[in-house]
């Protein structure tokens, strides 16, 4: 049982994360600038990540591991939440879902690139599989209110996509040394240190109490939620599973993507995005099983 928590983790942090898309892009560029955007966002996340002082002490750091946690703090927290802000304000969610199923490929790549996995039949099967489910997903969902998007701002979200790989690569080593909670301390309060200086004056000048309705509701969910509860579940899966099968779980935000849009009325479900579905699952579960697989 223990063995599908971490799964369960995933699972939900992607269901969060598929709702940024359409709610990101009801307040960005039109209520709310990107900047202040980030900076209550990480301010916000930075001050949920104390909470848990209360009830447990803080865990003893060492001096090398404080200097990776800054880096990890600026590459996650700062330059990915920037590239993602100004990314999806200048490109519909429908595109920013299609360029995240890049992230499982890049993970493997960049872990195979530093020797941590390796290449399999299954893997390669897997991958091909959810991100080629995925994308025809996303192709044949479209809404009919789907918005140009900008180069700009694809490529942002590309950038986001890569950072996310270099970081469940990269840092998993810290991140397994450490309590979830600790990762999360340390991440998020360095980084709304770093983005004060710089977003400050722009959140005190902006007016949230214009904001209401939808957008109100959309505006405090991107705030509150998609940042620290999201993240809290994916350190806490990466200490159990590859980084590889930990990205796998990204297909199954277009399909969520959709799903958020149905709710919303801007999309109607068709019987395609079914079997699309299907096939993203198919993916995933080859791409995990090859881990078993390997060790047994």
């Amino acid at each position: 049982m223990k063995q599908l928590y971490p799964h369960l983790a995933l699972i939900l942090c992607n269901v969060i994360w598929a709702m940024d898309y359409p709610f990101y892009t009801i307040v960005l560029g039109r209520y709310v600038e990107p900047l202040p955007m980030v900076t209550a966002a990480l301010v916000v996340t930075a001050l949920m990540s104390l909470v848990t002082l209360i009830w447990e002490p803080a865990e003893r750091v060492e001096p090398r591991d404080k200097r990776l946690f800054v880096g990890a703090a600026l590459l996650v927290g700062v330059v990915r939440k920037l590239m993602m802000m100004y990314g999806l304000s200048r490109t519909s969610p429908i595109d920013g879902s299609i360029i995240n199923t890049m992230g499982p490929l890049l993970v493997l790549l960049i872990s195979v690139a530093l020797g941590f996995d390796r290449l399999t039949k299954r893997k390669i099967a897997g991958m091909l599989l959810g991100m080629g489910g995925a994308v025809a997903v996303v192709l044949t969902g479209v809404a009919a209110n789907h918005e140009h998007s900008e180069v700009v701002g694809n490529l942002l979200i590309f950038g986001a996509a890569c950072t996310t790989a270099c970081y469940m690569v990269w840092f998993k080593p810290l991140i397994t040394r450490y309590r979830t909670t600790t990762v999360m301390r340390w991440i998020y309060c360095i980084a709304a240190l770093v983005m004060l200086p710089f977003g400050a004056e722009s959140l005190l000048h902006t007016d949230f109490g214009a904001l209401h309705g939808r957008v109100l509701f959309a505006a405090l969910f991107v705030i509150f939620v998609p940042t620290y509860l999201p993240n809290l579940m994916l350190n806490y899966a990466l200490r159990k599973v590859a980084p590889t099968v930990t990205s796998i779980y990204g297909y199954l935000q277009p399909i969520l993507a959709i799903a958020v849009s149905v709710i919303m009325g801007l999309d109607r479900l068709h019987w395609d995005t079914m079997a699309f579905a299907a096939v993203i699952f198919c993916g995933v579960w080859l791409v995990v099983t090859s881990y078993k697989s390997d060790r047994g």
